[in-house]
């Protein structure tokens, strides 16, 4: 029953502590569901736009272990793949869970 609750409410930006990172292209209708839905769980994500940026398409390749199709989405700097792998964890009762931890802290901060 909550998780219907939260599908139609969503969630409040400040249950949300996750680091939320997307890399996309303007006119991708993948990444612009990937954005609706991290939108509807009320997630404030950092946006990598990267039409036609040739250097910034081989960062989140590198990131993303040699994907590079758009969006690739990270979470606390997990890569958690492309817009199905993301409504995959949010169908398995993943999602939520990975959006409510706060990032880790590096031993160097």
């Amino acid at each position: 029953m909550q998780n219907l609750i939260n599908f139609f409410l969503g969630h409040s930006s400040e249950q949300v502590k996750a680091n939320v990172e997307i890399y996309t292209w303007q006119t991708c209708p993948y990444c612009i569901r990937a954005k609706v839905l991290l939108r509807w769980k009320g997630v404030k994500f950092t946006e990598y736009k990267i039409d036609g940026d040739g250097a910034a398409r081989v960062k989140m390749a590198e990131r993303a272990r040699g994907r590079r199709t758009v969006p690739q989405i990270f979470i606390n700097d997990q890569h958690i793949g492309g817009c199905d792998d993301l409504y995959a964890l949010d169908r398995q009762g993943k999602l939520d869970p990975l959006l409510m931890q706060p990032p880790t802290l590096s031993p160097s901060s």
